[in-house]
């Protein structure tokens, strides 16, 4: 009798082990056909599509497609297995985690794929809404929102209450949000900074106070400006969002120069305007177009006030452009006899008085 149940208890677990090997079997065939049509039919269909975003998705989601099907069917073939209520529990339950952080880690790959490709596509557009300086802040964002709807899915599928851990975490957030309400209003201008893009890293920006830098750096609290002279200017990003700044550098780096001169009176006002703009066309680095310009612009106490404006192709080079053009205006009014008077004052004594 006791050989005839341990027979059949033999040939109950063989059915049950058989049936789970099965179940594994199965899936261990999809994963392969799944791999197979991925990489035999869908790169052959991708490569009728105008981009290669979908042959890159496919090439970082393949070996997670294969874990999915090898991991579903072990998390099946326990589930199938008559084991103990608990130890069936604690082993499905340690599979099925494994089964969420396996999608998570798929969906974060063919979205970091996404925002590579785009930034990739829109570098050279100044209009991009996703900037290469805000790649690695997109993908911690990308990152934190898929684990914490990875550990909603699992304690929901542990039954573990959800919405009281929300409203924990809620309260949690408004305590730290008003402990740190400077550092978060500087992370937030950061992300202003990194969505509007007032200006990029290179570019060179004149602020309120008169500071002039280059951009160096973007940062989520902070922005580096290298200054003239060769300083480090390190400003808050608030303080940035909520000042009004000049970028030189946009639209394009090309920049007009003014110099100002007066000469004496009595001097031709048409013949001084001819030479101002001869003299800005004889210097290097003076463009040709748009054309230079010379203005009278005012009657001084002691000369008549001109102005010359000329333009460069690139803000580095404006000062040493009008150094060139300061010299050439001095050596050419000299060969011309055109008076750059001093300030003189008319002393008129009555003799009466003294």
């Amino acid at each position: 009798m006791q050989a005839e149940e341990s027979d059949g208890f033999l040939l109950f677990w063989s059915k049950e082990i058989l049936a789970a090997l099965l179940i594994l079997a199965l899936f261990w065939i999809l994963s392969q056909v799944a791999v197979m049509f991925l990489n035999k039919w869908g790169i052959r269909l991708a490569r009728f599509t105008a981009t290669d975003l979908d042959d890159r998705v496919l090439q970082r989601v393949i070996p997670h497609v294969s874990r999915l099907f090898l991991v579903t069917g072990v998390y099946l073939a326990i589930r199938s297995l008559p084991l103990h209520e608990k130890l069936v529990l604690i082993a499905s339950g340690v599979i099925y985690i494994i089964l969420v952080a396996i999608v998570g880690s798929l969906i974060y790959h063919a979205l970091d794929e996404l925002m590579k490709w785009y930034v990739a596509s829109q570098q050279e557009s100044s209009g991009a809404v996703l900037s290469r300086q805000m790649m690695p802040v997109a993908e911690k964002i990308v990152s934190l929102f898929l684990m914490g709807t990875e550990l909603i899915v699992i304690l929901k599928h542990f039954n573990y209450d959800i919405f009281s851990l929300v409203t924990a975490l809620g309260i949690g957030s408004l305590a730290i949000g008003m402990a740190a309400k400077d550092t978060l209003a500087h992370m937030i201008s950061g992300f202003t900074l990194m969505l509007d893009r007032p200006f990029r890293i290179g570019d060179r920006i004149q602020l309120a106070s008169g500071q002039v830098g280059d951009v160096l750096d973007i940062g989520l609290r902070s922005t580096k400006i290298k200054t003239l002279d060769n300083q480090m200017l390190i400003i808050p990003n608030s303080d940035l969002c909520n000042t009004m700044l000049t970028n030189l550098a946009f639209p394009n780096p090309r920049v007009k120069g003014r110099i100002n001169v007066g000469v004496a009176y009595g001097s031709d006002v048409e013949q001084v305007k001819q030479l101002l703009v001869a003299t800005a066309l004889e210097c290097d680095g003076v463009l040709a177009d748009p054309l230079p310009e010379a203005f009278f612009v005012s009657f001084g106490d002691s000369a008549l006030n001109m102005a010359l404006f000329f333009w460069v192709e690139e803000y580095a080079t404006l000062f040493a452009a009008t150094d060139r053009v300061n010299s050439s205006i001095i050596s050419n009014f000299r060969k011309r006899t055109i008076e750059i008077p001093y300030p003189i004052r008319t002393v008129i004594m009555d003799k009466g008085q003294i």
